[in-house]
């Protein structure tokens, strides 16, 4: 005769399938939610390009010795390090390319003025936002073309200039 009593994987795969059965819901939201914390958890870690404002894994660099020669000075016949102050750079501070700066950064109105004259005038589709983009380029690209001016896309004063003359105003 056989013993009722089943063996204890068959138990617990039976309690697991009991309790999937009874909270289909439930097993459902379980699975989502731990399907979309493990994608969370893989963009973050391994698939976001470049450096992050607070990497997880972020790596102590240990100090290393200062760059500035120290001095030292007999107090109480003891002798105290002064760092000498470093010598000031003589070049202007470099400026970086923030896009997302630029994006914020209010309306430059030279900028405004001008994708407002090339858009009045046909030069192209331009919603005037005072940033310099892909369409302004191709704007002023064309207008430099059809007044014999050096194609490069750039705002240059003899453009602004141009582009004054051919609107009767000052775009300042």
């Amino acid at each position: 005769m056989r013993s009722r009593r089943r063996p204890q994987a068959d138990v617990e795969r039976g309690l697991l399938t009991a309790a999937i059965v009874r909270h289909p819901r439930e097993f459902v939201a379980l699975v989502m939610g731990s399907a979309a914390t493990l994608a969370i958890l893989v963009n973050a870690l391994f698939l976001q390009h470049g450096p992050h404002p607070a990497p997880i894994f972020a790596t102590r660099q240990r100090m290393q010795e200062p760059a500035v020669p120290l001095r030292a000075h007999k107090e109480d016949k003891a002798v105290v390090a002064h760092p000498v102050a470093p010598p000031k750079p003589n070049a202007a501070p470099v400026a970086r390319q923030d896009p997302i700066a630029e994006l914020i950064a209010p309306p430059k109105p030279r900028m405004l003025a001008i994708q407002r004259a090339l858009a009045d005038f046909g030069y192209g589709q331009i919603r005037p936002t005072g940033v310099y983009d892909s369409e302004t380029r191709g704007a002023i690209e064309k207008f430099e073309r059809e007044h014999s001016l050096p194609v490069d896309g750039q705002i240059t004063d003899r453009f602004v200039r141009e582009l004054a003359a051919m609107t009767g105003r000052p775009l300042e």
